[in-house]
């Protein structure tokens, strides 16, 4: 038996058990009312229809969870969806008082019930055990909404403790990009060339690194940060490398300023710029050159980073095997935006690789962002 069965089966005789111990609570009840009021009570007859009663109910579930799940009360559709639900319930209730006219009368051994007839229906409509099940109905509806909110929650603190996962070993990778021995090694030799022929010029590379560094640990913990604040780590990244290829490297940034205010994710840039520099523009003996776009379109954020380097073979992303850099942001994203992203790298129309990235458009409130510090 496999293990879905065996929890399908579970929940089942769970319903059932607590079917019946509400079917048996409410036949005594029924017996208390019957002593306040002097009526004979027939045990044979109460406790089959109170089992059958609730019995019946615990039938009819999966169909109620069914249409819980389909016309979900929420913000979307509301009006359609609560007509849906007390037309529902109307049905529901009714149907089950009919069955249970019929169960009463095969109950009734002594044929003192009258037999089921259309006539019945004004006098169903009217009992109070058509206000209990109309009601029952929107206790189990409220319920499962109830159940399915927590499920939400509780799923929500799941992804958020991955997501602090991830974005710790997205920093600890960022800052090892960036700490790289080969990194530190032609920054520190380019400084040293610098100091004795232009030492100011030197001065300002061990700024821009520092500066670099600085930006790199002032959003630690933040899911999220303005584009504004990772296009400005972007630009002292680029300010590094610039000063190491001099004039073998060119970038054109192209960014709305409606862009600006946008979320994105934190570190998200730096791995993909890198990539380009290293793959399109390091093997290259000749001057290259990186356009990044940020521009909003249709409620999405779209990013481009174009080089003008070697691009895919044959242009078939498939044999790109994904080093940590890009898998950790593929993964990211999954993460933070399900599945409203779009992550491709494709050859650009002038050849060379281009990387697109698209995420939903969320603007700054109030200093603080939605995926922010946890």
């Amino acid at each position: 038996m496999t293990t879905n069965m065996t929890k399908k089966i579970g929940k089942w005789l769970l319903v059932f058990a607590g079917s019946t111990i509400v079917s048996l609570f409410w036949t005594w009840q029924i017996y208390l009312m019957a002593i306040s009021d002097s009526k004979e009570m027939h045990w044979r007859k109460v406790i089959p229809y109170s089992l059958i009663f609730w019995y019946s109910w615990a039938i009819f579930l999966p169909v109620i969870v069914w249409l819980c799940r389909r016309f979900r009360i929420d913000r979307k559709q509301l009006k359609t969806n609560l007509v849906v639900h007390f037309l529902a319930s109307f049905v529901f209730a009714f149907g089950h008082q009919v069955f249970m006219e019929v169960v009463v009368m095969l109950l009734d051994r002594n044929g003192s019930a009258p037999p089921f007839s259309l006539k019945l229906i004004p006098y169903i409509l009217s009992d109070q055990l058509f206000t209990s099940d109309f009601i029952i109905y929107w206790l189990i509806l409220f319920a499962n909404h109830a159940l399915e909110f927590y499920r939400r929650y509780r799923d929500g603190e799941s992804r958020a403790a991955h997501l602090e996962s991830q974005l710790a070993q997205a920093e600890l990778r960022a800052l090892k990009m960036q700490l790289q021995p080969h990194f530190l090694f032609n920054t520190l030799h380019a400084i040293s060339a610098l100091i004795h022929k232009d030492p100011e010029a030197a001065d300002t590379m061990i700024a821009r690194l520092s500066e670099m560094l600085r930006l790199t640990l002032h959003n630690v913990g933040h899911q999220e940060v303005l584009l504004k604040e990772e296009l400005e780590l972007l630009q002292k990244y680029l300010e590094i490398e610039e000063s190491r290829f001099r004039d073998r490297l060119k970038v054109e940034m192209g960014v709305d300023p409606a862009a600006l205010d946008a979320w994105v994710p934190n570190l998200i840039l730096q791995p993909l710029v890198e990539n380009a520099i290293r793959h399109g523009i390091a093997a290259r003996s000749d001057a290259g050159h990186i356009e990044i776009t940020c521009e909003r379109e249709e409620g999405m954020l779209q990013i481009q980073i174009i080089d003008d380097g070697p691009g895919l073979p044959n242009g078939q992303a498939a044999r790109i095997k994904e080093g940590v850099g890009l898998s950790n942001t593929r993964a990211r994203l999954q993460q933070l935006y399900g599945e409203e992203y779009r992550f491709e790298m494709a050859n650009g129309d002038k050849g060379g690789l281009r990387v697109s990235l698209a995420i939903p458009f969320h603007a700054g409130f109030n200093g603080v962002a939605p995926g922010s510090a946890l």
